[in-house]
């Protein structure tokens, strides 16, 4: 049986540092269905919020990743990222309407866009080649296990101590602020040296990275936020003090695959294992419309988490893989940023379309997912040797 890798005490601090955040991310999320609900919103109001988050996020990462390529140290990116959500996020305890939530949603994500690309550059430089999908599926493991932390925290807040929405979404600071002093005092970014840049001052990107990018934003025009299986089963009678519970159980699935999934991808391939993840990202999506009942839902739900722990590692791991080491800030601002650009149409189009046929909106997202598997199957293999 092979040795499992030691991770560096930056990938384990880091992997801290979001499981804080995502406390404190997900203790308001899973609720803002029922929130806006509040407001007299309808399903399509969830998509703005969604899609006008994650795109402002989108462009934010792409320019912070590329400014970290050339600045000397790219925690202090990290650092101001995760401070601006974690002020931000308990700022829902005060909104009074649909506008404001899109907003704080907003400037939420424009934390994560500054932090993002950076982040996961440093977790690249940490790591040898062995074991980058082991390293970025135990940061997101980290992750998923915040989002299994944070649903039950507020199911306990709002079904045993009755706190009101608006309480839950105040508390959320204290989980931020602890996610912020890890970051500041725990982690130390790797030394690396100065890369040499071409006469524009970037080195080439590979045709091999750009048609894996333009795979991941075919994929990502299907990929709506996963808050909608919560809003169709809340309308299927599901009880609004048992979505965090519903959300939690799906975290929980991502967390216990996402650092098989990664050891995975390392041995047999980062490529292959991602394809594999949005294959079965298709078949859930394809499954759902069957799915008449709340508990039919949950369960199809449950084995769609798997394709986080087959993707979320492997789809870094490939794109570390793929791009020079000097532009990997830049490249990663690009998949965040076309991921981004591509949730504002994937959920305003599927908010839209879900308010009077669900059925087909699962049907659509599930279109594109294999329309971007079948592009991933072709992405050629990096003509450059791999970076020891």
């Amino acid at each position: 049986m092979a040795q499992m890798p030691k991770l560096p005490k930056t990938v384990l601090r880091l992997g801290w540092v979001s499981l804080f955040t995502d406390v404190a991310t997900e203790m308001s999320y899973p609720l803002l269905p029922a929130f806006l609900a509040t407001m007299g919103a309808a399903g399509v109001w969830l998509g703005w919020v969604e899609g006008v988050a994650e795109s402002v996020s989108a462009f934010v990462k792409y320019f912070a990743g590329a400014s970290s390529d050339k600045a000397t140290v790219r925690k202090p990116y990290v650092v101001a990222g995760y401070t601006i959500s974690s002020l931000v996020r308990p700022l829902l305890a005060f909104a009074m309407a649909p506008w404001q939530v899109v907003a704080l949603r907003a400037t939420d994500r424009v934390g994560k866009g500054v932090r993002s690309a950076p982040r996961d550059a440093i977790i690249a430089a940490s790591v040898t080649p062995e074991s980058r999908a082991f390293s970025f599926g135990f940061h997101q493991m980290m992750d998923n296990l915040g989002a299994v932390f944070g649903p039950l925290l507020a199911f306990s807040l709002a079904r045993f101590a009755h706190w009101d929405l608006r309480w839950i979404f105040g508390f959320a600071i204290v989980p931020g602020l602890c996610a912020v002093a890890v970051l500041v005092f725990g982690v130390k970014e790797p030394d690396v040296a100065p890369f040499a840049k071409d006469k524009g001052g970037h080195a080439k990107l590979d045709a091999s990275v750009k048609r894996y990018l333009l795979a991941v934003g075919v994929f990502s025009l299907g990929a709506s936020a996963d808050s909608f299986m919560l809003l169709r089963m809340q309308r299927q009678g599901l009880g609004v003090a048992w979505l965090p519970i519903a959300w939690l159980s799906l975290n929980a699935v991502k967390a216990l695959t996402n650092v098989g999934g990664g050891r995975l991808s390392d041995r047999v391939g980062h490529k292959w294992t991602l394809l594999g993840g949005w294959t079965l990202y298709a078949i859930a999506y394809a499954t759902l419309p069957l799915a008449r009942t709340y508990t039919a839902t949950w369960l199809v739900m449950l084995g769609y988490g798997f394709y986080y722990g087959l993707a979320e590692g492997a789809e870094k791991a490939l794109l570390t893989e793929l791009a020079p080491k000097e532009e990997r800030g830049r490249a990663f601002g690009m998949l965040h940023a076309i991921t981004g650009a591509a949730v504002l149409p994937a959920n305003a189009i599927f908010g839209f379309v879900f308010d009077t046929r669900p059925e087909l909106a699962f049907g659509i997202g599930a279109a594109f997912a294999a329309l971007g598997a079948v592009m991933l199957a072709t992405v050629p293999p990096c003509a450059r040797p791999r970076a020891a």
